[in-house]
Parts: C-alpha cells; sequence; structure tokens
C-alpha cells in the first residue's frame, strides 16, 4: 500500500492502475465501414470474436462507402470496408490503399409496401422491377448518400437508358436503417443490402418483392491505408485484424452469423488487388 502511495504522490496514476489490475494497456484503429455491417449487427458480433484473441481495440466509424473511402484517402483512418468494386479499383489505383482482399458477399432486395401497388413481385429481374416502379410513378426512396448501395442503385436504373427522373423519387440522404424506416412510413419502394432488410424488417411495414437476380450481388472488400501516403497508420495493427478477417477463424464467424437462422452474409475471402 505504502508503495502505491508512493507511485501516487509522484503522479503515476495510471501506472498504479495498470498494475492493480493486471490489464495490459491496447493499442487500437480505425475502421470505416458502411451501415449496412453495423445496422446488421455483424460488426459487432466480429468484435467479440475479434477481443478474444487480440488486445487492439477497433473503433468503427459507420458510413457510406464514399464517406469512408473519402476518410481512408485523408489518412483519418488505418483501413476501410466497402462495398462498391468501380469505386475500390479507383481507390487503389489511385494510391490510397493497398493489400484489397475480398472478404464476404451478400445480396441486394428490393422491398416495398405489402400491397405492391406496382406489381414489382412478379417481376423476373431487378429491372423489370425498377420499370415498373417508374411507369407507374410509385414512390422510391434512394439513399443519395454516395454510398455502396446507392452506387448501385443508380447503375441499375442506368441499365434502363438514364437515371430516374420520375415524380416518385426522392433521396433520403440518410444510411440504410433510416431509409428503411422513411420508406415504411409512407409506403414507398426502396433497395436494401439483405443484411440490414432482415435486422430491420419485423419493425417496419414493408415487404420483400425482388430478390435473387445475379445483378444484386454485393460483395466486400476490406484494404488498408497506404502507409506512404499516411505514415501515422497503424498498419501493423491494421493488416493483423484484415488477416483475421480474411483467415480461417474471421469467415468462420462471417459465416456463423444470423437473424432468425438466416446468413446474412456469405464468406468468400480471397486476394483481388495487390
Amino acid at each position: 500500500m505504502r508503495y502505491i502511495q508512493l507511485l501516487l504522490k509522484r503522479g503515476a496514476l495510471a501506472t498504479a492502475l495498470v498494475l492493480l489490475s493486471g490489464l495490459v494497456l491496447a493499442d487500437s484503429i480505425r475502421l470505416a465501414t458502411t451501415t449496412s455491417t453495423y445496422n446488421s449487427g455483424l460488426m459487432g458480433y466480429l468484435l467479440s470474436h475479434y477481443a478474444k484473441v487480440s488486445n487492439t481495440e477497433v473503433q468503427v466509424i459507420s458510413v457510406g462507402t464514399g464517406k469512408a473511402l473519402k476518410m481512408a484517402e485523408n489518412g483519418d483512418v488505418d483501413l476501410v470496408m466497402t462495398h462498391a468494386p468501380v469505386a475500390e479499383a479507383h481507390f487503389i489505383d489511385q494510391g490510397f490503399g493497398i493489400e484489397a482482399q475480398r472478404v464476404m458477399h451478400n445480396d441486394f432486395v428490393l422491398v416495398g409496401p405489402k400491397d405492391d401497388k406496382a406489381q414489382v413481385s412478379g417481376a423476373h429481374t431487378v429491372t423489370q422491377g425498377l420499370s415498373l416502379i417508374m411507369a407507374t410513378n410509385q414512390q422510391f426512396i434512394s439513399r443519395g448518400d454516395d454510398s455502396g448501395t446507392h452506387k448501385k442503385e443508380l447503375q441499375l436504373w442506368q441499365h434502363l437508358g438514364a437515371l430516374p427522373t420520375f415524380d416518385g423519387y426522392f433521396e433520403s440522404g440518410r444510411g440504410m436503417g433510416h431509409s428503411l424506416q422513411m420508406a415504411s412510413e409512407i409506403g414507398a419502394y426502396t433497395m436494401s443490402d439483405r443484411g440490414t432488410w432482415l435486422a430491420l424488417k419485423n419493425k417496419l411495414e414493408l415487404r420483400l418483392v425482388l430478390e435473387s437476380d445475379p445483378r444484386l450481388i454485393n460483395p466486400y472488400q476490406v484494404m488498408l491505408v497506404n502507409p506512404k501516403r499516411h505514415g501515422h497508420a497503424n498498419i501493423n495493427s491494421a493488416r493483423q485484424f484484415a488477416k483475421w478477417l480474411v483467415g480461417a477463424a474471421g469467415q468462420e464467424a462471417i459465416g456463423n452469423f444470423r437473424i432468425d437462422d438466416e446468413v446474412l452474409f456469405v464468406p468468400s475471402a480471397r486476394s483481388l488487388i495487390q
């Protein structure tokens, strides 16, 4: 006790607390990732597993893909996990990121009001479904936030020959959870990643109206910030977390994550860009 008092008198309070508790101070990394991994509960689930094998604290910033990549470009985070292949390839090509690796995939779905006035559930492809929504001028909520979901949605509209300009088309400017809630409140259609839809569907007045089109596959990658551009990045700890995600333990955890016994994300690790 006398020894601890001496430590406190010398201003070493933090040291005394560590000695008393036996804890080892951990380092930390900052991960920018999409709202879908957060809203679905996947990220919290994965970090609870990672904490069992690592002392590194993973600080998660949940934003749209565009914002996540911009944060990495600016050196505000140590690594990113996103789902927009074209934007990610540009991010790597411009030298902002390194060691891109595929982690998993899920898919997008179209959801809408339970009466499905546009009869999207009768469509065979996602472009047919979108055409019906536009042709009948039904309300459609777009995220409009430069997220991976928003980017994918715009690509699908472009397959129809033009960006959507019909009166029922609105942009929420919000994440997936808020956009689904808005669609539920006004009886609109929207496009969602399956994980967020499954996590929230029981709280919404919406139904799934279209799924399983190959164009709706939604791959996720993890990428490290390029330390040659941002020397302050905690690259070693970031690399360790990325290795865990694409390794056997991380892939097993991803595959075991379920809601109502439904698999939300399919592990599919393989290196895409070196």
